[in-house]
């Protein structure tokens, strides 16, 4: 009987740590892994391959609430699994690693992890931070999805972790594009600058640093912007835009399975995150070959964009030097379609199968 590995996510959301999660335990599956998806999100089911077993809960009444409230029912099923479990699983932790950890190891069981976002930007607090340096270590091993990523994470935490870099299924981008000339993207406009930003509408992705760029546009260049995403900031970018009277050159599109059409008729790519693990939404539009601006944020856009060699890169928080890019790109396209050229070269170390195997691998020695 082969041995079960629970993957361990109590809200499977909209973002790239899901798409990481659908590819990750689909490969795994498929090469002979046990595979078992601990969530109250049951409904995401057909994102999996079959023979991917979930055994979280049932009612879609969960699906809906609070992370905290999933994480308490996640954790309590958990509980129940293991005290039942003759032969102990080993859990893989992608969210809610720390108390994962510790129910993992109160009850004598293997766990590792993988954490998501720069350690930057978690909570300041001290204490929080004491506890989980401690905790952290008493997993069996750890992983993060980029070179910057482990450093700062060993450094802050003392602590050993694999870097592996997210998968790239280029086989599903295909997929998703293959009818991209039938699905109409009636606001972008030929002869515009038409430019995207992909990512939930919260703090974290720091939109308004976006909008304010926008607001300095100078009046004789012509532009549109796409934001596609949803979250808790979006009466807040919604009232800028109007305020600001941006509503012909702004458009909220609310969360698309595929956005991949949208990315690929824009012509800039714009990231402007405070914080991120290894943006997910830079490797696509890197792969699509479109020109890329990120904040220079805690960990991953330096890394992708190659210190800038393959786009560019700004402070975070700082608008008015992504106005100036926006404003310049006609004048700066040759620098730019290199800078694009550079990009696409390297993208060979996100390759599917490279990394992918190096996950299979991951947990085969913690077995």
């Amino acid at each position: 009987m082969k041995k079960k590995l629970i993957i361990f996510i109590p809200s499977i959301e909209d973002g790239g740590v899901e798409k990481n999660l659908f590819i990750v335990s689909n490969y795994l599956n498929k090469s002979g892994i046990s595979v078992e998806i601990l969530t109250c999100n049951n409904e995401k089911n057909k994102k999996f391959s079959k023979g991917i077993n979930f055994i979280g809960t049932k009612s879609n009444f969960w699906q809906n609430k609070s992370r905290p409230i999933k994480y308490i029912i996640c954790l309590f099923i958990l509980f129940l699994n293991l005290l039942r479990s003759k032969d102990k699983p080993l859990i893989f932790a992608f969210q809610a690693n720390i108390y994962a950890v510790l129910l993992a190891k109160i009850l004598k069981t293997k766990v590792i992890t993988r954490s998501n976002s720069a350690p930057s930007g978690w909570s300041t607090n001290f204490f929080k931070n004491k506890i989980y340096k401690f905790l952290i270590k008493l997993a069996d091993n750890v992983m993060v999805n980029s070179l910057e990523f482990k450093r700062s994470f060993e450094k802050k935490f003392n602590i050993k972790v694999e870097c592996i870099y997210n998968p790239f299924d280029i086989d599903l981008i295909k997929k998703n594009l293959k009818n991209k000339d039938k699905v109409k993207i009636k606001f972008f406009k030929k002869n515009f600058l038409n430019i995207i930003s992909v990512g939930r509408l919260t703090d974290q992705k720091d939109h308004l640093t976006l909008l304010k760029s926008i607001n300095l546009i100078k009046s004789d260049l012509k532009i549109k912007l796409i934001i596609i995403g949803k979250g808790s900031n979006k009466k807040l970018l919604q009232n800028f835009i109007l305020k600001n009277k941006l509503k012909d050159k702004v458009k909220l599109l609310g969360y698309l399975d595929n956005p991949f059409p949208y990315i690929h008729k824009s012509d800039i790519v714009v990231l402007t995150s405070k914080f991120e693990g290894l943006p997910n939404i830079l490797l696509e539009a890197q792969y699509l070959k479109k020109y890329i601006i990120s904040t220079d944020c805690p960990t991953g856009p330096k890394e992708i964009l190659l210190k800038g060699k393959a786009g560019d890169l700004i402070k975070m928080g700082d608008y008015k030097k992504l106005s100036f890019l926006l404003n310049n790109y006609y004048s700066n396209k040759e620098i730019i379609n290199n800078k694009i050229k550079i990009g696409f070269k390297h993208f060979v170390r996100f390759e599917h199968n490279t990394n992918c195997k190096k996950y299979l691998n991951f947990v085969r020695k913690n077995y």
